[in-house]
């Protein structure tokens, strides 16, 4: 008995750190409905990401959801709090105000090269520009509305790659009938384009430093693909065994997953390097702040801010 007893426990201490390395709570997400989102926790030592010991910071929480963080050029924060149908700014003295109002519930954020706020709409669904005007840019593919837009990321000559989840996602409106989850790319030209049908639960999507290459999640784990010159994709691979709501990336290519534990750091090879713990589950992260040394995260209706050894890309907002 005593034997059996010990082999339990070794089984059940592996879950947990499976658990762990895929970005899932033990026992179910992260930050349950009694989690305090203002617990003080501190990041493990990252080699080149972030110094053990390290303070995730809470900005504050209360927000009616959390989603899209970027930088501004002014090294300040933008994010959606898309239930409130608002995005929120946080400025590079940590003042925190309304940006913009009625966004439609917008989830995803990013400026493109002429310095139009973007974002993916869900309730009305659409990619449309927010900022300094408002344009739809895409509502529908082949006479088919947009299911739930959820993710973007603009490459440096204007496209814009984003992700339409699984259809019935979206409680505002039903999804055209036989409608797949899809993987999006609307041209510089401004042609929508399909760009696989490979991804059956798309969330987050980035690119790499060089745009050479595009990482989707696809449910438990990201996906990525070789961008093309004419911004299509090719040869799908896995890449990590990490979930990710959304995600950020680091000038020397490594990707940072929000998911229920926090904040997955992965190497330019797929390896998960590590976990930034935050007290509830995370749902977007972004490098921001005048060197673009600072990983704000957030999600579950709370903020917060890490400062890191990694720089973010200064050419990009996320």
């Amino acid at each position: 008995m005593r034997n059996k007893a010990k082999a339990l426990v070794v089984v059940a201490g592996s879950l947990v750190i499976g658990a762990a390395a895929a970005g899932q709570a033990p026992g179910g997400r992260q930050g349950g409905p009694t989690a305090d989102p203002s617990r003080v926790l501190t990041s493990p030592d990252i080699p080149g990401v972030v110094k053990g010991g390290t303070k995730v910071e809470f900005i504050r929480a209360g927000f009616n959801g959390t989603e899209g963080v970027i930088a501004m050029p002014d090294g300040g924060v933008l994010f959606t709090e898309q239930d409130a149908d608002k995005v929120i700014r946080i400025d590079p003295a940590g003042n925190i105000s309304t940006y913009l109002e009625n966004t439609n519930r917008t989830i995803g954020l990013a400026y493109d090269p002429k310095g139009r706020l973007i974002g993916t709409q869900s309730r009305d669904p659409k990619v449309a520009a927010l900022h300094p005007t408002r344009t739809v840019l895409a509502d529908a593919f082949e006479g088919q509305p947009l299911v739930r837009p959820n993710d973007l990321v603009i490459d440096r000559k204007g496209g814009i790659y984003f992700t339409d989840p699984i259809p019935g996602a979206n409680r505002f409106r039903e999804p055209p009938p036989g409608r797949k989850p899809l993987l999006f790319y609307i041209t510089p030209g401004g042609r929508l384009t399909k760009l696989t049908e490979a991804i059956e639960a798309p969330n987050g999507v980035q690119l790499s430093p060089d745009e050479k290459t595009l990482y989707a999640t696809n449910g438990t784990h990201i996906v990525a693909f070789d961008v093309q010159p004419d911004g299509s994709v090719r040869n799908p691979r896995k890449f990590a065994d990490s979930r990710g709501d959304g995600l950020a990336v680091d000038t020397a290519g490594r990707l940072y997953a929000a998911v229920a534990a926090g904040i997955n750091v992965i190497s330019p090879q797929g390896q998960i390097l590590g976990t930034i713990p935050t007290p509830i589950g995370m749902q977007s992260a972004g490098f921001a702040g005048g060197d673009k040394r600072t990983l704000f995260a957030v999600g579950r209706g709370a903020a917060y801010k890490v400062a890191m050894i990694a720089e973010g890309i200064r050419s990009r907002a996320k």
